[in-house]
């Protein structure tokens, strides 16, 4: 898209990344809205995320709505996805919990061809999340209710792998929140004092609907994979295993159910 360098120049004023200088631009030309060029790059520079004022943003090559109410999909998910692609598991029924906007779900259904259901309970990020479905042509199963509702499980079939980027920052990361990051929705961020709250309570609770040598696959916070790893282990799961992530971080663990 050619971008007019007046238009540039005025939203470079505020956004200084030339990435994303040119991102909003191009959204202001496609949508013929370039009297808002000053508006939203103001906005962008108080640190409101410019995911949200796209209004999409792009997971494993394909695109998703976001906005207020919905986490927005991030690199470091990517190495999720990469990690149950290459894992040495039947991967005919998956279960995406705390699914959000439908990034994990709808990427996992298109790149194996898998049975996939999707778990939320944000009536917010509900409506990204069956918008998303729609808008790849996916065939994912939405179901709408909280993951930790006796009825909620009992509605999703035996499954093969579960998948789950839970909440997983801690307090102390709640008090330090980039500006950014403090824009979007507390209970998809904050997973209790020690951040481990949904990994305990998920782990022993969706257990059961694992077959048996199925898999468990979670995304993780920097440091968390010993602790992560001894509430598997005591929950049945062998075989842990680690992925880290493209800043060699490990943002992965995932184990087999006995």
């Amino acid at each position: 898209m050619v971008i007019d360098r007046e238009l540039l120049k005025l939203v470079r004023k505020n956004i200084p990344s030339d990435f994303e200088a040119r991102q909003l631009c191009e959204y202001l030309i496609k949508n013929g809205i370039e009297d808002k060029a000053e508006e939203l790059s103001l906005k962008r520079k108080s640190g409101y995320p410019l995911q949200y004022i796209l209004g999409e943003w792009d997971f494993f090559g394909r695109t998703f709505k976001v906005g207020e109410g919905v986490l927005i999909p991030r690199a470091d998910t990517e190495t999720l996805i990469e990690t149950v692609l290459r894992a040495d598991c039947k991967k005919s029924v998956i279960c995406d919990l705390c699914s959000g906007s439908g990034c994990i779900a709808v990427t996992l259904e298109k790149e194996t061809g898998a049975k996939v259901y999707a778990v939320e309970k944000s009536a917010k990020a509900f409506e990204f999340l069956k918008e998303n479905v729609a808008l790849n042509s996916s065939s994912v199963e939405c179901v709408f209710g909280d993951i930790f509702d006796e009825g909620v499980k009992n509605s999703v079939p035996q499954s093969d792998i579960i998948v789950c980027n839970p909440p997983y920052l801690t307090s102390g990361d709640m008090n330090a929140l980039q500006t950014e990051v403090s824009f979007e929705p507390r209970e998809a961020l904050f997973g209790g004092e020690d951040g481990l709250l949904f990994y305990r309570k998920v782990t022993s609770f969706w257990k059961e609907k694992i077959n048996d040598g199925g898999y468990i696959f979670y995304e993780i916070g920097k440091g968390q994979e010993k602790q992560v790893s001894e509430i598997l282990i005591e929950n049945g799961f062998e075989d842990i295993k680690y992925q880290e992530d493209l800043c060699k971080i490990i943002r992965v663990v995932y184990a087999r159910k006995k």
